[in-house]
């Protein structure tokens, strides 16, 4: 297979139609990835230079492509808008919200998506992929279209959890999801290993994010999909914020453990989806038992005035269902678990309208 001298030197080959070096010359290839037969990387522009770096974009493709070995190839080109900051005086009043400028406003519902759902966490650890993934299994039980992306480009778990592995097919300029346990998935993670570092900047992060959004074919107009489950990233970053500004959110669902110090993080969480107007839809407490104690969540949720959807015990089959790519929803429909997510399901359906 090509070693990451073999694909740099390649990459080196593609001339910079501005500098007249080549693309690592020029310093314009950002977080390549080299695995076994896969590489990657961004090409990241000027937002005024993209239509300039498309052909270059396809022509290191091309390079990569015509490696002996090499059968899986991105390359993400994004383009990054510099603007100078405003001046004071510039600013009106509908702009400034005590001194900092209001929520961002979505632009547009990907393509042919009835309804988008965010899963968020705040804090890392406490499951929120886990809960994800069986949620969007339950939801598909009911007999709904779902898909499921994968926003957590730093971190991407997905293809783990679903036992999907290689890159996604482009026709007619998008990208086709994999389709696994009924569920229409996308995610960063099919460009690399699972002990891969995605070395992005934020803008770049968040470029991918838009593509796998916006570019993912995830309906069509007589097959629309009836609802779209995005796993966020824990916290509240550039990844949540391009999200809410690409995209109209139809509600929120929170995970957190019972302790206090997950508790903090969820609150923050729901803070941010009250800022830009989505509605927090319920908190799911997970790992709950006597470990971590119980009723964290649920108290939360009354002194935040939002609905709690129940809790999840701290079980071995949901780990074991995530490690070998068959959430415990599929693999134990009848379970307990999957009966519980079967709830969350069925409150959610009616909240969202469908």
């Amino acid at each position: 297979m090509p070693d990451r001298e073999t694909v740099l030197a390649a990459l080196g080959a593609v001339i910079d139609p501005k500098s007249g070096q080549g693309l690592v010359a020029a310093g314009l290839v950002q977080g390549l990835v080299v695995a076994d037969d896969r590489a990657g990387f961004a090409l990241e522009v000027s937002s005024s230079d993209a239509a300039l770096y498309a052909p270059v974009r396809d022509a290191a493709e091309a390079a990569l492509k015509a490696l002996p070995g090499m059968t899986r190839v991105a390359v993400v080109l994004t383009a990054e808008t510099v603007a100078a900051a405003p001046r004071r005086a510039s600013l009106s009043p509908q702009a400034v919200d005590q001194g900092r400028p209001k929520a961002p406003v979505a632009t547009a519902r990907p393509a042919h998506v009835r309804r988008v759902l965010a899963v968020a966490s705040g804090k890392g650890g406490v499951g929120k992929s886990t809960v994800a993934v069986n949620l969007a299994a339950a939801l598909s039980a009911r007999g709904l279209s779902v898909g499921l992306l994968d926003a957590d480009v730093y971190g991407p778990s997905l293809p783990t959890m679903l036992g999907m592995s290689g890159k996604p097919e482009y026709r007619d300029a998008m990208m086709e999801p994999h389709v696994v346990h009924g569920l229409k998935a996308m995610s960063v993670g099919l460009l690399t290993r699972a002990d891969d570092a995605m070395i992005w900047r934020g803008p770049m992060a968040s470029q991918a994010l838009t593509q796998m959004l916006i570019q993912t074919r995830w309906g069509t107009e007589a097959q629309p999909l009836d609802i779209l489950v995005v796993d966020l990233p824990p916290g509240t970053g550039d990844v949540q914020l391009t999200l809410v500004q690409k995209t109209p959110l139809d509600g929120a669902v929170i995970v957190s453990t019972p302790q206090e110090v997950a508790l903090a993080d969820a609150r923050r969480a729901h803070t941010l989806f009250q800022k830009v107007g989505t509605p927090t839809l319920g908190l799911i407490e997970n790992m709950s038992g006597p470990i971590f104690g119980r009723g964290g969540a649920e108290a939360e949720a009354r002194r935040l005035g939002v609905p709690y959807l129940g809790d999840l015990p701290l079980d071995a089959a949901l780990r074991e269902g995530g490690d070998a790519g068959v959430p415990v929803v599929v693999s134990d429909p009848g379970g307990d678990i999957a009966g519980r997510f079967a709830g969350f399901a069925a409150r959610l359906t009616e909240a969202l309208g469908l």
